[in-house]
């Protein structure tokens, strides 16, 4: 288990905090393209990192994130106007480009060098596969983007797609690489019979305690989950956490699948999920992983069919779920009873329902932590470990610098009984 002292320090991302200045040493996903649609159209609010901020697409098509209040007086650039290369405050008139630099300011006299003092805080912004990225951080020249697979597919074959979280960004996380809850929270009611013989599902449902082998890796931790199959194999889970935020789960065939989640810190008590995929026509070959009713699952980088609620404009007003904490998530007990483990339809809706019901921050000091565990447990450490590094040291964050040590891929495979299991999935497990 956590302390209460480490969970603060892991949990807590604003301004200043150790985790936080960890996060934002890294590029990370803060909008998608289309949320931005049109040269001089509307700015977007956007909270990142505990810090609101607006974002906006200037004359040129440039993407531009400036700190929402202007350097004037404090009044919300949200209600500025996005024209002729840059957004101007309501207020006064003070004029702002995508660098922060004061353009104009139109209430001081003609001579006056005023406006050339002035910056507003400013992150830079890159597009690249659907995805507005942002660098927060300390570096006068921010690392290279991460080589995320499905971030450098062609336009027309990747996917994007959000859903708001209100729980911390860990919590979220860590559900994503914790496999064995896949067996009963989203399998619960399959039983082998139920299963095609000799597929994965089937030997998840027939034996629902995989054992664990957790290790470091140049872009954070991998996991294999393993239980029999057959008399001289195993069926294996492999996935990923790679620093800062993101994840890769073990749905389908090794070395098939392209997608990559992210759980990006809104501040200390919501967190962005994105997903972030190939997309697909038609469904592939997934080792007979089922996407069923009983799971409520989708086939990679197709429609997601979350059912969002309408959208405001306020700070955490966009990709909310109908399903939610207010509403129970929709639950049915009486389906609960018959054909569902859980009576809350889908995958992601399960999912949330879950981690949020842990609150806001979960208390790790009254956990209780198994064999099954282990890579939540070597994450946790290898964040810590991190997190104090540059902290008190100054020392390189993983990864940072390697953005070829994301081309990975996830997902199971059987291997025989005797394999190491970390080299005999290497090949399979490069991206392309």
């Amino acid at each position: 288990m956590l302390s209460k002292e480490d969970t603060e320090l892991l949990c807590r991302v604003g301004p200043s905090t150790a985790t936080g200045n960890l996060i934002r040493e890294y590029w990370l996903p803060v909008l998608m393209s289309s949320e931005l649609p049109e040269p001089d159209g509307p700015p977007e609010r956007v909270r990142l990192l505990g810090e609101n901020l607006v974002a906006f697409r200037d004359s040129r098509g440039t993407v531009g994130l400036l700190a929402h209040a202007c350097a004037h007086r404090g009044a919300s650039l949200f209600f500025g106007r996005n024209e002729e290369g840059g957004l101007r405050c309501v207020y006064h008139g003070w004029k702002y480009d995508v660098s922060g630099r004061c353009v104009d300011m139109p209430n001081e006299p003609p001579e006056s060098n005023f406006k050339d003092k002035i910056r507003a805080t400013a992150y830079p912004c890159r597009e690249r596969g659907g995805v507005v990225w942002t660098y927060m951080g300390s570096r006068t020249s921010p690392p290279p983007l991460p080589d995320l697979e499905p971030n450098l597919l062609p336009d027309g074959e990747y996917q994007v797609g959000k859903v708001l979280r209100e729980c911390n960004w860990l919590q979220g996380l860590e559900g994503e690489i914790d496999t064995s809850h896949f067996g009963f929270l989203h399998l619960g009611k399959v039983s082998p019979e139920d299963a095609v013989s000799k597929s994965f599902d089937y030997y998840t449902v027939k034996d629902r305690a995989p054992r664990y082998a957790a290790v470091d890796t140049d872009f954070g931790t991998s996991y294999g989950a393993y239980r029999p199959a057959e008399e001289d194999t195993y069926y294996w889970r492999v996935a990923h956490f790679l620093f800062p935020c993101f994840t890769m789960i073990p749905p389908g065939a090794l070395g098939r699948q392209i997608l990559v989640r992210a759980w990006v810190p809104i501040d200390d008590e919501h967190v962005m999920f994105w997903t972030m995929g190939k997309r697909q026509a038609r469904p592939v070959d997934d080792g007979g992983e089922t996407r069923t009713s009983n799971t409520g699952m989708q086939f990679p980088g197709t429609a997601t069919g979350f059912n969002y609620a309408p959208n405001t404009s306020d700070w955490l007003g966009k990709w909310r779920l109908i399903q939610n904490r207010e509403n129970d998530y929709l639950i049915d007990r009486a389906v609960q009873r018959t054909s569902s483990f859980t009576g809350i339809d889908g995958v992601h809706a399960q999912d949330q329902a879950i981690t949020e019901s842990m609150g806001p921050i979960a208390d790790r000091t009254i956990e209780h932590l198994g064999s099954s565990d282990a890579m939540v447990v070597r994450t946790r450490l290898r964040l810590l470990n991190a997190v104090r590094a540059l902290r008190d040291h100054g020392t390189t964050p993983p990864g940072l610098e390697k953005p070829e040590a994301y081309q990975i891929r996830s997902g199971s495979v059987v291997l025989p009984r005797d394999a190491d299991w970390v080299e005999a999935t290497k090949e399979l497990s490069k991206a392309l």
